[in-house]
């Protein structure tokens, strides 16, 4: 490592290691970005539950909001966060929990937010699972008891451009180019029937690409949260949408053809070949454990467009795989990559991403697993997942690849 690099990615460990301020508006261009992701947890199964739970007082969203404060990142997408048409469950988590200090850190505030509708618990009208009935959660458009329940949330210290995002809410699955359409091992035949498989929605929350004017350039921030791939039977249809939620992002910012891209105000065609992205999200699959299909992860790990870099780690991680043993002891990734904790049965895996494009710089990152005694750590009980965080300098404003 050179002399001059060595010193500045030095500096910057030690920053993080301080828990910085957020940048402000008087940083230098190349000051890096710090991008994060978080599965909150923040899910009720009372349509206003979670608004009450806010309004009321929540010992988890106060934990929730001391790990964002404690990391500080300055563009958080949160998984599982659920949505009201009144937006009041982000105003309460704003104002009352990130803008007040949770547990010693200082409070944090965004300008800046973006959440819309998404597939969960919107009925879809149609007997999805083929139980004989076309109600309940199964048979939403995405697995959920109430309209927006596991919806998404993002916050940004930067403009997002509102009026250039697009959504890909209501996309139909049958519109990808030879999707995995999930047959009936038992009959050999479609899972679902045409008049399903032609109305069914690929994502089960939503696909959002927010256009961010950072002070290095605009940056788009790509976000989902793809099914989880268990839950199904032998037809394995979770698994097959949850690949081909994965394959659509490596589809958008793929190249050739890409006219079955349509978005939700009927704009055709995927991102632009120069423009700088962060794929972003809870994606529900490990490069090399659980149940995922096989490579759906890789699709975006291994995309020439999606960068190759050390992927972010923690100590806490290696440490709760040692303690919780189960499945953890037959997995074949390095427990350090681990982001989620889902019990002896289906052990710790790595299933939640920060992925910026190929020509970005990643001066550092890591996942907010802090080990037992450590400060933060009791905080990690509010959700099964971590928070990720990886800070990246846009295009050629970097200063070189971490070593």
């Amino acid at each position: 490592m050179k002399p001059l690099l060595a010193a500045l990615v030095a500096l910057s460990l030690a920053a993080c290691a301080a828990s910085p301020s957020p940048r402000t508006a008087s940083d230098p261009v190349s000051a890096p970005l710090r991008i994060a992701t978080y599965n909150t947890s923040l899910n009720d199964d009372r349509a206003d539950g979670l608004v009450r739970r806010l309004e009321a007082g929540d010992d988890r969203a106060r934990d929730i909001a001391a790990v964002i404060q404690r990391v500080r990142p300055d563009i958080v997408l949160l998984n599982e966060f659920d949505y009201d048409d009144a937006h009041r469950a982000a105003d309460l988590f704003a104002a009352d929990y990130l803008a007040r200090g949770q547990h010693g850190q200082a409070p944090i505030r965004y300008a800046y937010r973006y959440l819309a509708p998404v597939n969960t618990g919107v009925p879809s009208g149609m007997d999805l699972d083929r139980n004989g009935r076309a109600e309940g959660p199964n048979d939403a458009w995405g697995f959920g008891r109430h309209p927006g329940q596991y919806g998404m949330l993002v916050l940004s210290r930067f403009p997002i451009d509102a009026a250039q995002a697009r959504t890909f809410r209501l996309l139909p699955w049958s519109a990808m180019p030879d999707a995995l359409a999930p047959v009936d091992p038992a009959t050999g035949q479609a899972w679902y029937p045409p008049q399903v498989w032609s109305r069914l929605r690929l994502s089960s929350k939503s696909h959002w690409d927010l256009p961010i004017d950072t002070p290095q350039g605009r940056l788009h921030l790509l976000a989902a949260h793809p099914t989880p791939p268990v839950f199904d039977g032998p037809e394995d249809r979770n698994g097959a949408r949850n690949h081909d939620e994965i394959r659509f992002w490596a589809e958008y910012v793929g190249t050739g053809a890409r006219d079955w891209i349509v978005d939700d105000a009927g704009r055709r065609g995927g991102l632009g070949a120069d423009a700088a992205f962060v794929i972003v999200g809870d994606y529900n699959a490990d490069p090399v454990d659980g149940d995922s299909t096989r490579g759906a992860i890789l699709q975006l790990l291994e995309h020439p467009r999606v960068l190759d870099y050390p992927a972010p780690s923690s100590a806490g991680a290696v440490q709760a795989a040692a303690r919780d043993g189960g499945a953890n002891l037959a997995h074949r990734g390095d427990a350090a990559h681990d982001t989620g904790n889902f019990g002896p049965q289906g052990g710790n895996l790595r299933v939640d991403y920060v992925l910026p494009s190929a020509g970005t710089r990643v001066l550092d990152g890591g996942v907010f697993w802090p080990a037992a005694g450590d400060t933060g750590h009791a905080w990690t009980r509010a959700s099964d997942h971590h928070l990720v965080w990886v800070e990246v300098v846009l295009g050629e404003a970097g200063i070189g690849n971490r070593e």
